[in-house]
């Protein structure tokens, strides 16, 4: 049996959107009026849209609940399965001592709170975001950032902001594969078109970090700082985005940004050192780390990033997932659920366990272990550890999942983007906004891309805008939305300590996602009617 979609039950669009929008609302009032835990604000969210799905959508009950279990079934796997070797791997390091030592070299460098932000949360964080991506960036340097000392709120939420410049690239450019494979349009372009909107956001968004942290006056006196960390990844992220493609921006402007930083610091300190108000005075750490000793203490995060770059090369993924891979049609649901467009909707899981980034992780984790001088015994123990520590993330994630699942499956979700489609000439504005909403429901710019990238591609055609704008937007406004995913909310809180306190997250950054994404709605809309030498030359295939 075949259920039809319906996106405008109500046969009036603002009517059913104004419906459709209440499963959003009810997790921001959950997480920022009532101050729930994430999973309880899931829970909620998800109540309300089954029965929405149910009596409004007209969506049968058993396909409903499949719908739901199919998308806890996606946060486990391959979401937790990033997550769990990411944060265990830095508990390891902890445990053996080798991250007090990353700590003292941190110190080493400055103690200064505002320039470890910039090398930890914005460049290496947009190193890993390149090559690993869905969740582990935020994970590994939240944790890192409050092992040195950070205020854990602070530590989560300035990854989670910093997570924005790279997101759209992240995974090996995998959200712009997919929206070229959503819309045909050539994926050399998207990234160029992508490569010319954020990195504006790049360029400033260091100085905004800082800013945020420590206040204007305070961030001023990093500005050089904070330029040179900007400006360095902006310019390698434009020209790798430009003439290289999508598979390298991140990777090769989070190593480029790094190494500017740290020439700038050998012939330029800030004059005050910076420590948040309630820490003790910091201490700029005196002599200096035998090289041996510091390469031993790097060696978990040099395994990581060598297996990760591995895992991410086309060869070496084919080769694996041809020979790790498991995957069915979801019974009942596979090809049961009949779009407006009048194609039916595929379920099928994939279990790539050979070749998930998660893997490329444990085997991480694993590889340091001895080199770590930790036994398989004591490492069993930093696991089960690390699985009590995360069970609530997990679940929290899993509940967001299927949160995302039923709202796209019951056609809720494209009903919201059907009154932003609805915008006309406006339409180039609110792109982006379609963008944000997507990955705030599915925690992915690659699964807003691909919900959404057709849409946006045939609403610009049809009032005359390239469509190559507002898909790349989709893409850009994506990443401003990833900051308040619930999904992503669950990642730093587990990582930075904060687990139960989810809605305190969430408020930390909702004002700054706000902020951020007007910017980006202001650059697509002069890109479509302003600044059109800006959309690079391309043929449609």
């Amino acid at each position: 049996m075949v259920w039809n979609q319906v996106i405008d039950p109500f046969h009036n669009l603002l009517a059913s959107a104004g419906v459709a929008v209440i499963p959003v609302l009810v997790i921001f009032w959950a997480l920022v009026l009532r101050k729930m835990k994430g999973y309880q604000a899931s829970l909620l969210a998800i109540v309300a849209a089954l029965i929405i799905a149910i009596l409004v959508y007209r969506m049968p009950v058993g396909l409903a609940l499949l719908s739901i279990g199919n998308g806890a079934l996606y946060g486990l796997f391959p979401i937790c399965w990033i997550i769990l070797p990411a944060v265990f791997l830095f508990n390891c390091a902890v445990h053996s001592g080798q991250f007090g030592i990353i700590r003292q070299f941190m110190a080493s460098i400055t103690p200064d709170r505002r320039i470890q932000a910039l090398l930890i949360a914005f460049s290496f964080g947009s190193f890993l975001e390149g090559t690993a991506g869905f969740g582990a960036p935020v994970a590994i340097t939240a944790a890192m950032l409050t092992g040195l000392g950070f205020n854990p709120l602070y530590a989560a939420g300035l990854c989670l902001i910093a997570n924005t410049a790279p997101v759209a690239f992240g995974s090996i450019g995998i959200p712009i594969t997919v929206a070229h494979q959503v819309t045909g349009l050539p994926e050399q372009a998207l990234s160029a078109i992508i490569g010319r909107t954020l990195p504006f956001l790049s360029a400033l968004l260091p100085f905004y970090l800082v800013t945020l942290m420590a206040g204007f006056r305070q961030a001023r006196e990093v500005a050089p700082a904070a330029l040179v960390s900007g400006l360095s990844f902006a310019i390698i992220q434009f020209l790798t985005a430009n003439y290289l493609g999508p598979a390298l921006p991140d990777v090769l402007a989070g190593i480029g940004s790094i190494i500017s930083l740290l020439v700038l610091l050998r012939w330029w300190r800030p004059r005050t050192i910076w420590h948040f108000p309630e820490e003790p005075a910091a201490v700029q750490e005196t002599g200096s780390l035998p090289y041996n000793r510091l390469l031993w203490a790097m060696t978990p995060f040099i395994l990581l990033t060598i297996m990760i770059i591995i895992w991410g090369l086309p060869p070496v993924k084919n080769w694996l997932t041809a020979r790790g891979t498991l995957q069915f049609a979801i019974p009942g649901l596979h090809n049961v659920i009949r779009e407006h467009n009048g194609s039916l909707r595929p379920h099928i899981f994939v279990l790539n366990y050979g070749s998930a980034a998660g893997t490329a992780v444990l085997l991480a984790a694993l590889f340091a272990l001895p080199l770590s001088g930790m036994t398989l015994k004591q490492g069993a123990q930093v696991f089960a550890a690390t699985l009590r520590q995360l069970r609530f993330p997990i679940l929290t994630i899993a509940v967001v999942l299927a949160f995302a699942y039923l709202m796209n499956d019951s056609g809720i979700t494209q009903t919201i983007a059907g009154v932003l489609a609805g915008t006309g000439i406006l339409f180039p504005f609110f792109s982006p906004l379609l963008g944000w909403l997507g990955v705030f429901i599915t925690g992915s710019d690659t699964s807003s891309n691909a919900l959404f990238g057709k849409l946006q591609a045939s609403t610009a055609t049809s009032i005359g805008v390239d469509p190559l704008v507002t898909v790349g937007a989709n893409a850009s406004g994506g990443v401003i939305g990833k900051m308040i995913s619930p999904q992503s909310i669950a990642v730093a809180a587990a990582a930075g300590q904060l687990v139960g306190k989810e809605s305190d997250l969430f408020r930390f950054t909702v004002r700054h996602s706000f902020i951020l994404l007007c910017i980006i709605c202001c650059i697509v809309l002069a890109q479509a009617y302003l600044f059109k030498w800006m959309i690079p030359i391309y043929t449609h295939s």
